[in-house]
């Protein structure tokens, strides 16, 4: 039996979380409204808004490196469907993937009832991942990884194609006119923000190359771009990955003389006024507090309910959506609070 087929397998066979679907129940009205408490109506399963269902445990191991304050987006995410569905969350985070899999090893040590996982580099968690499945813990994928979570026996994933991202980014570069543009890449060998720069140059038509930066080194990440922009005058658009090197860039593209304008991936409270000011053109948002909170409540509800996003086979996609001057007081607010 090959790999996609066990992990299939295991899906089905969710005795335990079969059983569980007769305990859950939505709360049909609001304590003011004179309704039934759930208990009178034989349900045990969740009570105004908020789960009855046994506790469990939920480990979150994302590739965050310190200071990106993005992964507090799909953390506070997840810590909101923790609330909601009587999970404990346990979040780790390392950016080298060989530590990142040491993580995933000690969730499974601790025996976590799931486990959320990002897969910026898949294949060193291969693996551990493999010794999940052995031990009968469900992983679901979020984030990074569209392209392998099947391959890795993984349930679910959340978050979106990236490659998809990049080519609507090219697109949008056209429209307003770029003609020679630089993706800036902050983790060398993050297959989620190579197919973003791969995902431009398929429909950008003007001129594009990738510049590596060190992204745990922001004063280096911002000499690097500005040094960049200082050797090529003819550099109109910038691309970064990512809300804090986008507010890095602007300081490069004031620092360097340059007229260039800044696109990005990702959003961040700082990076929405930015949009508003006009320091950044626009930004591809994946909804990053959706992605974390996804994957803990999908987790919850396959233990509960026997439930799998996708039905095991499609990923569930979380973007890409732009944010420009057109939209960003929508958004804004939400920014404001860290939720987007």
């Amino acid at each position: 039996m090959d790999r996609s087929s066990h992990a299939r397998s295991r899906r089905f066979a969710p005795a335990v979380a079969l059983a569980a679907a007769a305990a859950l129940t939505l709360a049909g009205c609001s304590s003011s409204s004179g309704g039934k408490k759930a208990d009178e109506e034989g349900a045990s399963g969740a009570s105004a808004g908020k789960a009855n269902t046994p506790r469990m445990t939920v480990a979150l191991v994302t590739h965050q490196a310190p200071g990106d304050t993005f992964w507090d987006i799909v953390r506070k995410g997840a810590e909101a469907a923790a609330a909601k569905d009587n999970v404990k969350l346990v979040y780790s985070a390392d950016p080298n993937a060989g530590n990142q899999a040491n993580l995933v090893q000690n969730a499974i040590d601790q025996k976590v009832d799931g486990i959320a996982v990002t897969l910026a580099k898949p294949d060193a968690l291969r693996s551990v991942l493999d010794k999940a499945e052995k031990a009968g813990i469900p992983v679901v994928g979020l984030n990074s990884g569209l392209a392998d979570w099947k391959k890795l026996g993984l349930m679910e994933f959340f978050g979106q194609d990236e490659t998809v991202a990049g080519e609507a980014l090219g697109k949008r570069l056209n429209e307003d006119g770029a003609k020679n543009a630089v993706c800036v890449i902050h983790e060398q060998g993050n297959v989620g923000l190579t197919q973003r720069c791969d995902g431009v140059k398929k429909t950008f038509e003007g001129s594009i190359e990738n510049l590596y930066v060190n992204g745990t080194d922001m004063p280096s990440v911002k000499s690097t771009i500005t040094a960049k922009l200082k050797q090529d005058g003819d550099i109109d658009h910038l691309v970064t990955l990512g809300a804090p090197f986008a507010m890095t860039a602007v300081q490069s593209v004031d620092e360097g003389g340059s007229k260039a304008k800044v696109a990005t991936f990702d959003l961040n409270k700082e990076l929405t006024g930015a949009v508003e000011k006009g320091d950044i053109a626009f930004a591809v948002d994946q909804q990053p507090y959706l992605q974390g909170y996804l994957a803990v409540d999908g987790l919850w509800l396959y233990k509960n309910n026997g439930n799998y996003s996708g039905g095991g086979e499609q990923p569930v996609l979380t973007g890409p959506a732009f944010v420009d001057k057109s939209n960003v007081k929508a958004v804004a607010g939400f920014a404001a609070k860290g939720t987007r």
